[in-house]
Order: structure tokens, then sequence, then C-alpha cells
């Protein structure tokens, strides 16, 4: 067949050529300028006042009631209580037969931590400082889990009494497959003049003498495709004015992270850590005023704090070989999202 006529052209226009000259690079811009200002008067940019709800369950968000806990701080005595029990969350034998050594596991992350390991067929030893009805409550949910617990009480400062920790697990359960290093002590200081030896020293001991203590511990234990997940925070990333010793214990868990990480592939053991942001725990209820306590997590972009449970299946999926195998080394954060400044 043959074909007439003149083949038509594409109705799509060409892009306009840049212009040369100052003067018309500076037309272009102001033309710019005034689409995007029609723009934003059709749509306005929105200052998103409500916290960011995009969970399986609506969370707590800011203001919460005035309150301030005495050290260490009792999950029983925090209102709202925290959301630990993550119903939506279903197991599927991440952690099937394994031990895994919680310490800090009373309340908080940890307990939330503690709970999800049962779920996903782990028993779990609950270490804790003095806290013995949380302790309870953490047990009682493990047991509901389907799974063993025990509590183990103990100041992490303590090189015995973290040995002793990992011995009454391994002879408890047979062995240790995964440790998790969480107990942690934070108090602000506004100034650094008065952030006394003793306090500087109780923060340092506890958060990175502790972790080391344990690890040291563990390790010998610990088998080929074994596990160490480290709880690390945001302040550890980007600092905090008013936590100077705390931030300090922070970075270096981090660096300790990576650090044995790297000392332990030869042996299969894998080493991360969790950073998160603000969590709604008793830790910092025991630390901020009563005033500050109402308002906390409302800094963050999504405006609201964590709760447990958010965080917990992070460490499910570091301690996990079925999910993070070949992951070693690696600091996540949690932190509720980044600011656009």
């Amino acid at each position: 067949m043959k074909v007439t006529g003149r083949l038509k052209m594409s109705a799509r226009p060409h892009p306009a050529k840049p212009r040369s000259g100052n003067g018309s690079v500076a037309r272009i811009q102001q033309q710019v300028q005034r689409q995007v200002a029609r723009a934003d008067r059709k749509h306005p940019l929105l200052e998103f006042k409500a916290a960011m709800q995009a969970g399986a369950r609506r969370y707590p968000a800011p203001p919460f009631p005035a309150q301030h806990l005495g050290k260490p701080g009792k999950e029983a005595q925090l209102r709202p209580a925290p959301y630990y029990d993550a119903p939506y969350y279903r197991g599927s034998g991440k952690l099937e037969g394994k031990v895994a050594l919680v310490t800090g596991a009373d309340s908080g992350i940890g307990r939330a931590v503690a709970v999800l390991f049962a779920r996903e067929g782990a028993h779990v030893a609950v270490h804790y400082l003095s806290e013995d009805t949380d302790a309870q409550e953490t047990i009682a949910a493990v047991k509901r889990e389907g799974r063993e617990g025990i509590a183990l009480s103990g100041d992490v400062r303590s090189p015995r009494v973290c040995a002793q920790a990992v011995a009454k697990t391994v002879k408890a359960f047979g062995k240790l497959d995964v440790l998790v290093n969480n107990a942690a002590f934070q108090l602000h200081a506004s100034r650094i003049e008065d952030l006394t030896d003793e306090h500087f020293d109780l923060t340092l001991r506890t958060n990175l003498y502790g972790y080391f203590y344990m690890a040291r511990a563990a390790i010998p234990h610990l088998p080929y495709g074994g596990a160490i997940v480290n709880t690390g925070s945001v302040t550890g990333l980007l600092g905090n004015k008013y936590l100077l010793d705390y931030s300090l214990t922070k970075g270096g868990i981090h660096a300790f992270t990576r650090s044995l990480a790297t000392n332990l592939v030869e042996r299969g053991i894998r080493v991360n850590a969790v950073a998160p942001g603000p969590v709604w725990t008793p830790l910092n209820p025991s630390d901020k005023s009563a005033k500050q306590v109402r308002k906390f997590g409302s800094d963050t972009p999504m405006r609201r704090p964590a709760q447990p449970e958010e965080i917990a299946p992070a460490y499910v999926f570091l301690a996990s070989a079925q999910c993070s195998s070949y992951i070693t080394g690696e600091v996540l954060p949690i932190i509720g999202g980044y600011s656009g400044g």
C-alpha cells in the first residue's frame, strides 16, 4: 500500500533552550518563583500538629500527665502504661529453641524485647537491678507466650554479677545464644560543672563497663551463629547538651559494637546495636521534671515518643539468623524521623 501525505510530527513541545544573559536568567527565576507562589496559595504548606500514627494501633502522644519517678524508675508507676505486648505482632519461629539473656528487662525496651523473643520461640533470662515487681510482670508475660523465663537481679557494674548472670542462665537453660545489653543509667546535668565525679562514674560504669563485663562473660558460651544486640541511643549519634555523660557512653557503645563485631567475625558471632530516640519508658520520667514529661517526644518529626513495642522488633531482626545473617557491626537508628531544618 502506498502511503501519501506528510508524516505528522509529535505534538509534544521541545524543551525551551536556555536563554543567554544574566537578565534572562533572572526572568526565568522570577517566573519559577511566581509559579511556586501560585502553588503555595492553592496548597498551603502544612504544619502537621498531630502526632504521626502509622502503627498497627494508636499510641499515646503529648501532652502526658505531669509525673516524675524516683530512680531507677518503676514501670508500674508510669502513666499511661507503656505499650509492650505488641498484640498485632505474629511470631514465626525466628528464635525457635534459642536462649537469650536480656539486661534491663524488667521494664521499657527490655521488657518488650523479652516478650517478642519469647513469641519467636526463645527462653529468656530477665536481668534487672532491683525492680522485683516489674521483673515478675516481665516473667509472667514471657510465660504467657509459652516460653520459660528466669529473673536475675544485680548491678551490672560488677564483673562478678555479670559472670553469675551468664552462669545462671546457662545452668537454667543449658546454653546461651543471644545477649541483649540494655541496662542503662541516665540523669541530666545542666552544666558540666554540675556533673560530679560520682554521677559521671555511675553512668560510665553502668552503661559501658556493664556492657563490657556482660559481653566478656557471655562470649565464651555463645555458639557460632550467636548474636549480641546492644542498646545505643540517638544521643550517641547527635549528642545532647544536658546528657554529656550519657551521650558519651552511647557513642562509646556504638564504637564498641563495631569493634567487637570485627573481633568476633571469625568466631561466627554477630554484634549490632539499636539506637532509639525518645521512648516511653521509666528512664526519662525518672530524669526529667514533671513539666518536661508532659511534652516528652513532641520535638521529633512524629511528635511523640516511641512505645517499647515499636522498638523491640528491631532486636528480633538483629538477633535472628533468618533475618540478619549478613549484618554485623551496624547501628540501627529508630528515632521517629529526621528534621528537615
